[in-house]
């Protein structure tokens, strides 16, 4: 109801029941949007949990949430953030180019399997072929470089 007052409050009353409701869905379906990449996220990085950290060790707790920026980072938290960012890309830089282009497409671009067969050129087996191996190669990668999995 905010939003619609603020951006919203000249218009006609007959059209802020439609307004009101646009609102409504948009909001909600972001909600569930975020809810959807923190879920993505949260199984893609609990295998790259720290070796030095606790069990209870949850690695989007860590990183800063840029659309609420509900909390800031203390410094060496940020750093140490920077840095295992900074990893994930080495890593991902080592990976042959099909693998990697498989990996970006299916998890960060978060297309399904069908979409990046069909911009890869290739079958969808194929592109679950080059995601696992991407997957694994990544593990022993981050695993080289002092990041654990459980």
């Amino acid at each position: 109801m905010l939003k619609l007052a603020e951006k919203y409050g000249s218009k006609p009353a007959n059209e802020l029941p439609m307004l009101f409701q646009r609102i409504l869905q948009n909001t909600i379906r972001d909600h569930c949007r975020r809810q959807k990449v923190r879920s993505r996220w949260t199984s893609l990085m609990s295998s790259l949990i720290p070796h030095h950290e606790e069990a209870d060790y949850e690695p989007l707790d860590s990183l800063q949430d840029e659309d609420n920026n509900s909390q800031g980072l203390a410094p060496d938290a940020s750093f140490e953030q920077s840095q295992l960012i900074a990893l994930i890309e080495e890593a991902l830089i080592l990976l042959p180019a099909r693998q990697r282009e498989a990996f970006l497409l299916r998890y960060w671009e978060d297309m399904d399997t069908a979409e990046t067969a069909t911009i890869m050129g290739c079958s969808e087996g194929s592109v679950k072929t080059h995601c696992s191996r991407a997957t694994h190669s990544l593990a022993v990668i981050m695993r080289k470089k002092g990041v654990y999995m459980p």
